[in-house]
């Protein structure tokens, strides 16, 4: 007699839920260490993150032949926005604490969200300028892309969120939230801080 049956297997038998399939450690029930995955991971944020906190660096102390504070509030003032100081102030401390938050992994989401407002508003006032570099605004939307995909896929394992109970689990519907706040963020910044 034939053991194959034209019956579908009951859900106690072993079929499992529909989506994708995430490996296990055979310890616990935390998901298995992803190499491919969190490597990468890892040298986009600190490439990203490292790059941005030199950015800001430039803005807040003058390092890497950067303008400091008074030149960047007469690069703010030029771009037509209202209260160059306090906005120079602004661009220097979010792109120097959200880069160092992004290298090490630390509040992602909103580190990523920092930045993408950071270049959101680096794009607007360059649009006239073409795609490509030195004018254009290529460089900006690599930064600005690289910086919403870690916001919205998280940090990986090799960083500091997963540490914190809080955190220790990226969800989707954050990363989506903070991408939201950067946008409406640089929107209010473009609309109300700019002439």
């Amino acid at each position: 007699m034939s053991s194959y049956s034209s019956r579908p297997p009951a859900p106690s038998e072993g079929l499992a839920a529909p989506g994708p399939a995430v490996p296990h450690r055979a310890d616990s029930g935390a998901p298995a260490l992803q190499p491919g995955i969190d490597l990468g991971l890892l040298l986009l944020r600190v490439t990203v993150g490292l790059t941005m906190a030199g950015h800001g660096s430039q803005k807040l102390f003058g390092w890497f032949d950067g303008g400091g504070l008074n030149g960047t509030a007469d690069h703010f003032a030029a771009d037509g926005y209202k209260a160059a100081k306090v906005m120079a102030w602004v661009a220097a401390l979010t792109e120097t604490c959200c880069g160092l938050g992004l290298a090490i992994g630390l509040l992602t989401p909103l580190a990523g969200a920092g930045i993408l407002g950071i270049m959101l508003n680096a794009i607007a006032t360059k649009w006239g300028g073409g795609f490509f570099a030195p004018e254009g605004v290529e460089y900006d939307l690599v930064l600005l892309t690289a910086a919403v995909a870690l916001a919205l896929t998280g940090p990986g394992r090799v960083a500091a969120d997963p540490l914190l109970p809080v955190l220790r689990d990226h969800r989707f519907a954050r990363g989506v939230a903070a991408v939201a706040l950067g946008a409406l963020s640089a929107a209010f910044v473009l609309v109300v801080l700019r002439d």
